[in-house]
């Protein structure tokens, strides 16, 4: 797949800013998975540059985290934090960006559609959030949901809607080569 300049550098600039909004981390005394704004700014960053660039970015960005670069939660980093109990989260970030940006990309960028779209993407990463710690720790499936999913299940909800109505909103007031889809 062939990206052009304008939008790796897009990419680049925006997997930076999902390292940096990573860093806002609260961790809750119940659960294992800390509340980032990662979720958000995944959402938000596919709603404005759509599939194949959003998607891009999330990749650039776990690449700088395998690599050591501290820009995951808390300043995590490295193939430990890819692979440990919360590395699905991060995992289904690249599969939040396919599917949230397929949405988008096969229908109109309209509030409606972005919130959609943002609501079903947040729900794959707390989906492999879930898979993923039920196998790697060996907890039952109902634990790792309890643990991983119904915390932050409502956060997840105005996280993604917010990424959806700010997204639409500043893809509305970007040049048309900005978000022209990648071929």
């Amino acid at each position: 797949m062939r990206i052009p300049l304008r939008q790796q550098i897009l990419a680049a600039i925006f997997a930076a800013v999902i390292g940096i909004l990573s860093q806002l981390v609260i961790t809750l005394p119940f659960t294992i998975v800390p509340f980032t704004l990662q979720t958000f700014i995944i959402g938000l960053t596919v709603t404005i540059l759509g599939t194949k660039t959003g998607t891009w970015a999330i990749v650039m960005y776990l690449f700088l985290g395998l690599i050591g670069i501290p820009v995951f939660a808390g300043g995590a980093s490295g193939i430990g934090a890819l692979l440990g109990p919360t590395g699905g989260f991060l995992i289904g970030f690249i599969f939040n960006g396919l599917v949230t940006g397929t949405i988008i990309d096969k229908t109109k960028r309209n509030y409606v559609w972005a919130s959609l779209a943002n609501l079903a993407g947040a729900a794959v990463v707390l989906l492999f959030g879930a898979i993923w710690m039920h196998f790697g720790t060996g907890t039952s499936f109902s634990a790792a949901l309890n643990a991983a999913v119904l915390p932050f299940i409502l956060p997840g909800i105005i996280k993604a809607l917010a990424a959806a109505v700010i997204g639409v909103t500043i893809a509305q007031r970007l040049p048309q080569r900005f978000l022209t889809p990648v071929k």
